[in-house]
């Protein structure tokens, strides 16, 4: 394979993901082209099935067999979606199989609205994982508190997560300790911990969004725009590190046992202003994953500077997050935001795209 910016970064440590899924994108070869380029993951969210779903007619035919027996539109949803996970980690079972796990994994989330719900997204995360059917499933279950415990006892059942809508450094940390006390009981009960895995997503771009909207209220200040995502991964980064070291931690792996990557997420530039890939280039580091949409994935085979930046200016990273707040844009309260933010537009997404399902059914049914 020749050298581009894609197996720049692999050849760096960091695994590129693609963050969408359709069903044309898997069938008509574009996913299994992107492999080729150096992709070795998909991670999908309900607003990306619900595009997939509300565009054309791709999805009319199996949703007609549907029809036969299910009329209840999440049920409906599950089934097509289904088959698109299925066909995706179908693509990518080579790659789990080459890189003994670490990478072919095809992310799947849990109903949003059970964001705020311990029992309930711990028995759809098993539901999903026995729905599919697929080794190289990744569960996706968002990071609230209420996610925390859910977490936990996922990986204790030998569900591989995905843990999802991660912004707060504190919060990363209590997954990252979830995910280890699952791994702990999951050992314990006699389980495979080879056969686990999980990624810490943590969003970036949403977050220079929302600090970039205060300071423009404040006015002036413009020095801090644009950076306090890439300084908060970088944070993240730092706190990765620290939890997964010590005897604690060699004890798991000395069993099997894998860290728990951080994976930068909503990286596509919000800010056309900003340098198209400059949450690739900044984030560039060993052990980590970068899930980006195509547009972003071009972009970066097209011009990205690919060097370890990870570890660099993790002290500015401190001091900025100091002088933001002394600017009047308190980390706390931007982190709290965004976080109830993103679990509501994903709801919302949820709830747009059980519409569109209904729109889909009746349309068929009356046609």
């Amino acid at each position: 394979m020749p050298s581009t910016p894609l197996t720049q970064l692999s050849e760096l440590g960091q695994s590129v993901w693609v963050d969408y899924l359709s069903r044309k994108f898997v069938e008509q070869g574009e996913l299994e082209g992107l492999v080729r380029e150096g992709v070795v993951g998909v991670t999908s969210n309900p607003t990306i099935f619900q595009a997939a779903i509300a565009e054309g007619h791709d999805y009319d035919d199996q949703l007609r067999e549907v029809l036969q027996s299910e009329d209840e539109p999440k049920e409906i949803f599950l089934k097509l979606a289904r088959t698109d996970i299925q066909n995706a980690c179908d693509v990518l079972r080579a790659t789990w199989d080459a890189t003994d796990r670490r990478d072919g994994w095809v992310s799947l989330e849990v109903d949003p609205r059970l964001a705020h719900e311990t029992q309930a997204t711990i028995d759809e995360a098993v539901r999903l994982r026995e729905l599919v059917q697929r080794d190289n499933l990744l569960v996706k279950i968002p990071a609230t508190p209420e996610g925390l415990p859910a977490i936990e006892e996922a990986i204790a059942r030998g569900v591989p997560v995905n843990v999802t809508l991660i912004f707060s450094l504190d919060r990363h940390r209590e997954v990252a300790e979830a995910y280890i006390r699952g791994l702990e009981r999951l050992v314990e009960s006699g389980g495979d911990p080879t056969r686990i895995a999980s990624v810490a997503s943590f969003f970036v771009s949403r977050v220079d969004t929302e600090a970039d909207k205060r300071l423009d209220a404040i006015g002036g200040h413009d020095e801090l725009k644009g950076k306090l995502g890439i300084a908060n991964a970088k944070l993240a980064y730092q706190t990765y590190k620290e939890v997964f070291d010590g005897p604690a931690w060699e004890a798991l792996e000395a069993k099997g046992a894998t860290k728990q990557r951080c994976l930068w997420a909503s990286t596509s530039v919000k800010n056309p202003e900003y340098r198209d890939v400059m949450y690739v280039e900044e984030l560039a580091g060993p052990e980590t994953v970068n899930t980006m949409p195509r547009e972003t994935i071009e972009a970066v085979a097209d011009h990205a500077v690919v060097e370890n930046r990870l570890e660099r200016d993790v002290e500015d990273a401190r001091k900025l997050v100091q002088d933001l707040e002394a600017a009047g844009v308190p980390y706390d309260d931007v982190i709290e935001t965004i976080e109830r933010e993103g679990v509501e537009k994903f709801e919302k997404s949820f709830d747009q795209l059980f519409s569109d399902v209904e729109d889909k059914r009746d349309a068929l049914v009356t046609a």
